[in-house]
């Protein structure tokens, strides 16, 4: 038994739709546009539209996106980008950058010249290797991610939602 109803699958795809989208989408299968994105959805939802539409409807928005990104770069490229990362080494746990600023440089140096000095002996190539480990993420996540996507028992989600990344075979979240 499926942990979620169609209905409330229906939902969650709806809800990764962006407003602008969604509009659109409304329009397509004959009901209003007008509200925000939860009154359209709870619209769309009480027409009972075919899901094979609203996937149909994420897939295209969906490769639209990566048309997009493939315009300002090709696969290709941007695997050959990733490939020139050398070391993968964050310097920082992901999400304390700000707490170790403050930890281990406002609140520990008192003087000013001691204060640049450690930013540029230590905090920079932290910072570096923090942003170089968060970047190599998140493009090799957008490659793979496109690739599942283009499965056709994949839906992917145009926009995340409840940490949801795409729907596979219909009813399932991952």
């Amino acid at each position: 038994m499926p942990l979620l109803s169609e209905k409330e699958v229906l939902n969650l795809k709806l809800s990764c739709i962006r407003l602008p989208q969604l509009k659109t989408l409304a329009l397509n299968l004959g009901t209003s546009k007008r509200g925000s994105a939860t009154e359209i959805v709870k619209r769309i939802l009480g027409v009972q539209p075919d899901v094979k539409i609203i996937d149909e409807f994420i897939r295209q928005k969906y490769t639209e996106r990566i048309r997009e990104r493939r315009s300002i770069i090709s696969d290709e490229d941007l695997k050959e980008e990733l490939m020139r990362v050398e070391t993968f080494s964050w310097g920082v746990v992901q999400g304390q950058l700000d707490q170790k600023i403050q930890a281990e440089y406002v609140r520990r140096i008192v003087r000013y010249e001691d204060l640049l000095n450690n930013v540029k002996a230590k905090l920079h190539d932290d910072v570096t290797n923090y942003v170089i480990c968060t970047w190599f993420n998140h493009w090799t996540t957008v490659l793979v991610e496109e690739h599942i996507s283009t499965h056709p028992k994949v839906v992917p989600t145009i926009k995340n939602i409840k940490g949801i990344d795409l729907f596979l075979m219909g009813n399932h979240l991952i």
